[in-house]
C-alpha cells in the first residue's frame, strides 16, 4: 500500500476470531491504524478483506459499514459543533430496527445526562464514550476500536474496558491497543505488525507470557500485572478455523 508516495503496508495477513476480542498489536508506526483504515476503505488498498464470506476490498466505506461493521477511530471522529444526541443520531443506520439507545445509555449513563451538550466541550474520556456508543447503536456484526484508551485516565480506561468486554460477549471486536494489561485482559487472539508486515499471529496470553518474544515484537516485557477487575473475555475459536459466525480475514498488499 502506497500513501503519499510511501509504502506503509507490505503484505498484512491475519484473521479476526468470530467471537471475543482479537488484538492488533505493534510498535508505533507499525501500520496498525493504516490496516484498519484499509479494512474500512478509508485508504487505498489491494489484496483481500473477507467479512463473513463477503469481499470488502472493492467496496467504498459506506458500503463496508452497511455490511455491519462499527468503527471507533483513533481520533474519535466526534463532530464538535453538534450535541451528544446529534452525534449519536448521525450513526443510526438500521431502518428495520430501533437504535439500541437503551444499551448505550446503560453502558454510558453520562451520554444520556449530557445529551444536549456540545460534543466539543466533553472531556477526552466522554468523547471516547460517544465514539464507542455510536458503534453499539446498530446491529453490527463486528466492532473495530482503534486505540480506545489512548490518553484516558485510569478510571476511564477501566470503564472503556468493561464496555468492550460487554460488547464482545455478543459481537467480535478487533482492538488496536498499546495498553498490554488491557490486551491481556480482553484479547484471546492477536496479530502483531512490524514494519507494515504481519510478524506474529496466535494466542495473546502465550505471546505476553514470553518475555523474549514480547520484547522483540512489542519492545516491552510481557509479564506485567493485569488491568482492571472482572473476568477476561477471550475468543473461543482458533484463528484459521471455519468460523461459526462473522469473521474477518485480511490480506492487504503493497
Amino acid at each position: 500500500m502506497v500513501i503519499n508516495g510511501l509504502h506503509i503496508l507490505h503484505g498484512v495477513d491475519f484473521d479476526v476470531a468470530p467471537t471475543g476480542v482479537t488484538a492488533l498489536l505493534g510498535r508505533n508506526g507499525a501500520g496498525k491504524t493504516t490496516t484498519v483504515k484499509a479494512v474500512m476503505g478509508l485508504v487505498p488498498r489491494t489484496g483481500s478483506v473477507l467479512f463473513a464470506g463477503t469481499e470488502l476490498s472493492s467496496l467504498p466505506t459506506h458500503l463496508v459499514v452497511r455490511q455491519g461493521i462499527g468503527y471507533a477511530p483513533e481520533d474519535r471522529g466526534i463532530f464538535a459543533g453538534l450535541t451528544v444526541a446529534e452525534n449519536l443520531r448521525l450513526a443510526e443506520r438500521d431502518r428495520d430496527a430501533e437504535p439500541a439507545y437503551h444499551l448505550v445509555h446503560e453502558l454510558f449513563p453520562e451520554l444520556k445526562q449530557r445529551a444536549a451538550q456540545l460534543a466539543g466541550t466533553l472531556s477526552g474520556g466522554q468523547q471516547q464514550m460517544v465514539a464507542i456508543g455510536r458503534t453499539l447503536l446498530n446491529r453490527n456484526r463486528l466492532i473495530i476500536a482503534d486505540e480506545p484508551t489512548k490518553g484516558l485516565a485510569p478510571k476511564i480506561v477501566a470503564e472503556v474496558a468493561d464496555v468492550l468486554a460487554r460488547a464482545a460477549e455478543a459481537v467480535p471486536v478487533l482492538l488496536v491497543e498499546q495498553n498490554l494489561a488491557l490486551v491481556r485482559r480482553l484479547a484471546g487472539t492477536c496479530a502483531v505488525l512490524a514494519d507494515g508486515r504481519t510478524a506474529h499471529r496466535g494466542d495473546t496470553a502465550e505471546l505476553l507470557a514470553d518475555e523474549e518474544a514480547a520484547r522483540r515484537l512489542l519492545g516491552v516485557g510481557g509479564r506485567r500485572p493485569g488491568a482492571g477487575a472482572g473476568p477476561a473475555v477471550t475468543g473461543s475459536a482458533v484463528v484459521g478455523q471455519a468460523p461459526p459466525g462473522p469473521a474477518v480475514t485480511t490480506e492487504v498488499n503493497p
